[in-house]
């Protein structure tokens, strides 16, 4: 009976094993990453409307400056730019003006082409970093192919945008399912940083935060003005 009982628990510890398998935190490596720049064309910006345009607007940017900023291998890459899609906003050809973009004329889902594809391998990569229009299309379909060939797929689901909030929780889902990461333009950023002391580090991003992440840009300019020209108001020394 013993015997039995012994052999219970050791299937329910290995039932148990199985569901529950040991959890690795997988993190971004600068020196690993490369970024992707998909179909963040004028013309399909008018698709994204599950989020406010000037917050997309703000987003696709500081998604774009990544690649500067952390000097990263990147990737841009657009679909049939010369009809209704549209080109990509100058400004981020400006940014990498020795990026050739890879204009597909017709592939839907940027793996299937050629010149993307070693374009990818060519980075020598193993973490992409990925956003585009629409999150149900572009991004999904080429994130998904990218970890079916290996790849650790980190989608900025800030930065790609689509037609309605449910279709874009679809779309996030299935990613994940798949083991894209789904993270925000944040998380991204401290991943690639890790500590405000390396370089770029807080001199170099602190300026670029107040760009794209106001939230934060404005907790630092109160600092900077409270150090420079500010005085203990009544009250305050009561808070702990």
């Amino acid at each position: 009976m013993r015997a039995s009982w012994n052999s219970v628990l050791l299937l329910a510890a290995t039932v148990s094993a199985f569901k529950n398998p040991p959890f690795t935190y997988e993190r971004l490596d600068k020196n690993d990453s490369a970024l992707v720049i998909l179909d963040m064309q004028e013309g399909l910006f008018s698709l994204s409307r599950d989020y406010d345009a000037t917050l997309f607007r703000n987003a696709l940017y500081a998604h774009a400056e990544l690649g500067k900023i952390f000097n990263l291998p990147v990737i841009m890459t657009t679909s049939a730019e010369t009809g209704p899609n549209g080109p990509l906003p100058n400004e981020f050809l400006k940014m990498y003006p020795e990026v050739s973009v890879i204009k597909r004329q017709g592939e839907v889902n940027a793996w299937d082409n050629a010149d993307f594809r070693a374009a990818i391998k060519a980075t020598n990569k193993s973490q992409i970093i990925i956003a585009g229009i629409v999150t149900d299309v572009c991004t999904t379909f080429c994130a998904l192919s990218l970890r079916e060939a290996g790849y650790s797929v980190w989608a900025n689901h800030e930065a790609s945008g689509t037609t309605s909030v449910d279709i874009r929780e679809q779309a996030n889902d299935r990613m994940r399912e798949a083991g894209v990461h789904v993270v925000s333009y944040f998380a991204v950023v401290c991943e690639l940083m890790r500590d405000w002391r390396s370089s770029p580090g807080a001199l170099e991003l602190l300026p670029v935060l107040d760009r794209y992440l106001p939230a934060y840009g404005m907790v630092t300019r109160a600092h900077l003005a409270a150090i420079n020209n500010g005085t203990i108001q009544p009250g305050q020394e009561a808070i702990p």
